[in-house]
């Protein structure tokens, strides 16, 4: 079997791709953790991630893929914190958290990582990001309900395959 083509930035979307909101209208910053260490928002509502996102991002660490968050919103400071709190920050290398067409965020990604486009993987639920970035060669991964083990590795190997 050939060793697969790994990609040297594996990049994720925030919202309705590693959490199951949008940061900036259906939740309301700024988070906290209770006493029982579960995240709430301002108004004590129980603010959760997708169930295997830990495990995936835990998992691509580990195995040495260079990874980043790279999100559109508005609300900056309440997606940065929500990073912090679910204690992903440690995994993500690059952070990208702006508003603003997807391909600004993975030019600024590939002149801090000295990858190349054709050399990223992405995940995101939103159809014109992907449209954007086909037009500069990342490759992307549509997320329908939130990012799985499942999808992570088939997105692997596609990527793979088509390099």
């Amino acid at each position: 079997m050939s060793k697969m083509t790994r990609p040297k930035v594996i990049g994720f979307d925030l919202d309705y791709t590693l959490w199951p909101f949008w940061v900036d209208t259906h939740v309301d910053p700024p988070f906290h953790k209770d006493r029982n260490g579960q995240v709430q928002d301002r108004r004590n509502k129980k603010v959760k991630h997708y169930g295997e996102v830990p495990r995936v991002l835990h998992w691509l660490h580990s195995e040495g893929f260079t990874l980043a968050a790279v999100s559109r919103t508005g609300e900056v400071d309440g997606a940065n914190q929500l990073l912090k709190l679910f204690d992903w920050d440690k995994y993500f290398t690059y952070k990208e958290i702006y508003p603003g067409c997807k391909i600004k965020h993975f030019e600024r990604i590939k002149t801090k990582s000295g990858a190349e486009f054709n050399e990223m993987l992405f995940f995101d639920d939103e159809h014109r990001n992907k449209r954007d970035l086909d037009t500069i060669g990342v490759y992307t991964v549509m997320v329908e309900d939130g990012v799985t083990e499942k999808l992570v590795k088939n997105g692997l190997e596609q990527f793979s395959k088509k390099s």
